[in-house]
């Protein structure tokens, strides 16, 4: 059994971690009702737009922008939005372990990777793989800014044909406790389900004309929406994750005190008969 000394030490030192995991719990907290409210405030934007293209496209065909045009998959990118930092639970690795499994379940297809945040960048890196475009620091930079930048690299490269499809995987955010990896066609751009609107619209400038200006706005509204679902995800799996740590140290506490108390108690027992011992021996 530990001695007094060391058993304090363990409690002390456990007790110090569980107030640095009960503090990451709070912080996350915090930053989670903001992006928990940045993120609802971006879904009807992003609905709206759809409704949109589906009302202007609704009459055109495959060829009227290059983003609407279908190939065969013989190249594809995908796009991994993971975090920068650690200690949020399952969260990056839930995503890189799907990540791993679309590339290994399409053998005849060339994917290449386009990774964001450090975590993931360093999973592939420590395994040699080469990435088509890497980018950190999501958080610290605007959502539109960092949707704008991967909207139009994936775009230029569907559109110039150096890739026939991008693909992109995200943790969708539920709620505080529920994070959905997802995995998602961005390129070629999907027609909305429904066929054409019910109401009959005018258009000005002509269809064509106003889809080529919509058309990238639309890319770079599903891919903001992506950016603030992940870190609303984030900061749930992480905010999760320090509660599990802090009602585990509290946990580890409890049993480091009764093996204190335990041994502490056996060496009182242990003075005692020792005492005992003795009067008896003079007695005698």
């Amino acid at each position: 059994m530990a001695n007094l000394k060391t058993l304090r030490k363990r409690i002390a030192t456990v007790r110090s971690t569980q107030q640095i995991t009960r503090a990451m719990k709070m912080v996350a907290a915090s930053k989670l009702r903001r992006a928990q409210e940045g993120a609802e405030r971006a879904r009807p934007y992003t609905q709206k737009l759809a409704e949109m293209f589906g009302a202007v496209v609704a009459e055109l065909g495959e060829d009227a922008h290059p983003l609407l045009a279908r190939r065969d998959e013989r190249r594809a990118d995908l796009l991994v939005v993971t975090s920068d930092r650690g200690l949020c639970g399952g969260y990056n690795a839930n995503l890189l372990r799907l990540a791993q499994g679309f590339v290994v379940h399409r053998p005849e297809t060339q994917v290449s990777l386009v990774v964001t945040g450090r975590k993931g960048i360093d999973f592939y890196k420590r395994r040699s793989v080469s990435l088509l475009g890497e980018r950190q620091n999501i958080m610290a930079t605007p959502a539109i800014e960092v949707a704008r930048e991967l909207a139009g690299m994936l775009a230029a490269r569907f559109a110039e044909g150096e890739t026939d499809a991008v693909y992109i995987l995200y943790s969708r955010f539920r709620s505080a406790i529920s994070q959905v990896p997802t995995l998602t066609p961005l390129l070629p751009v999907a027609r909305p389900e429904g066929g054409a609107p019910a109401v009959e619209y005018i258009f000005e400038p002509p269809r064509a004309t106003l889809l080529a200006q919509l058309l990238p706005r639309y890319v770079e509204a599903i891919l903001m929406q992506v950016i603030l679902e992940s870190i609303a995800s984030e900061h749930g799996s992480r905010m999760t994750a320090m509660d599990s740590a802090t009602n585990n140290a509290a946990d580890m506490i409890d049993r480091l005190t009764l093996s204190m108390n335990r041994a502490r108690q056996a060496t009182i027992t242990t003075e005692l008969m020792e005492i005992v011992s003795g009067a008896e021996a003079l007695k005698g």
